[in-house]
């Protein structure tokens, strides 16, 4: 039995250390996650914890199967799109991002490719920059993101191709 398994199962008997400790291990990975999609920190920081009470709030629907971070992710992606609804979609300057997480953040390699990877991808269409962000931003693997996204494992191998054709085409000279 893994500690999430048993986080998760001390979790459905009501233990609140446990909740608080599943939290603590995936906090960071859904902040950073927020903060591809929201427009600033702050907003980002919302989403992270509206995301760990939309957990705490639909635990008895979650299943234990060993897919606990999908459901982390599919309930993340759902807040932040809610999010942009709430606010209006705008896109984010490279300047507003650098200023952002300049001194915030303690990996700055990190956060410089993160950067760069938001750059890179912001002229693909939603669906497959998605895709590059939960793969190569998040590392998930392909079944996480079928599972985060409700999708079958083939469209997000081919929405995968598809992005990853686009960005060769874009930046490699023919």
């Amino acid at each position: 039995m893994t500690r999430e398994d048993e986080l998760i199962q001390r979790m459905g008997q009501g233990d609140a250390g446990a909740v608080e400790e599943l939290i603590g291990m995936y906090y960071p990975e859904i902040l950073r996650y927020c903060l591809w999609h929201a427009p600033n920190r702050s907003m980002a920081e919302d989403a992270a914890q509206e995301t760990f009470l939309k957990v705490i709030r639909f635990f008895d629907r979650y299943a234990h199967r060993g897919r606990f971070k999908s459901f982390i992710y599919q309930i993340a992606a759902n807040t932040c799109i809610d999010l942009w609804r709430k606010n209006g979609r705008r896109e984010v300057s490279l300047e507003e991002v650098e200023a952002d997480f300049a001194y915030s953040e303690p990996g700055f390699d990190r956060v410089q490719s993160d950067m760069a990877l938001r750059q890179l991808t912001r002229s693909l269409p939603e669906d497959l920059r998605e895709v590059v962000l939960l793969r190569y931003g998040q590392d998930l693997t392909m079944r996480e993101i079928a599972e985060t996204l409700g999708v079958p494992l083939r469209t997000v191998q081919s929405r995968l191709r598809s992005a990853l054709k686009k960005l060769k085409k874009e930046f490699v000279p023919q």
